[in-house]
């Protein structure tokens, strides 16, 4: 009953864990700057929706009372930082389904 652990190690449990790029792992390194730039410049899109939910949220909750605004902005907000989890994700996410043949 003994377990690897004595020829184990941190890499090992990361790696695992970590994307490997999976279908992209034959693109050089240019197109994988490429892909990079293009999801950081979607995640800063997407946090500046969220910033701009939460100021029409604020102002539309507290200087104007108008609810339709301060609901507007929580569904920005909640759309904002749903989009940056997404794309976040998504090497992990390419990796686990080309991983399991999908």
């Amino acid at each position: 009953m003994y377990l690897s652990a004595s020829k184990g190690d941190i890499n090992t449990i990361i790696g695992g864990i970590a994307p490997n790029w999976g279908p992209f792992a034959s693109l050089g390194s240019e197109a994988r700057t490429m892909v990079e730039v293009v999801m950081a410049v979607a995640i800063l899109a997407c946090l500046a929706i969220a910033i701009w939910g939460a100021a029409k949220q604020r102002i539309g909750a507290t200087a104007l009372r108008d609810t339709f605004s301060a609901e507007q902005g929580k569904g920005l907000i909640i759309a904002g930082l749903t989009g940056v989890f997404i794309i976040g994700s998504l090497g992990t996410l390419f990796t686990i389904v080309y991983g399991m043949a999908i």
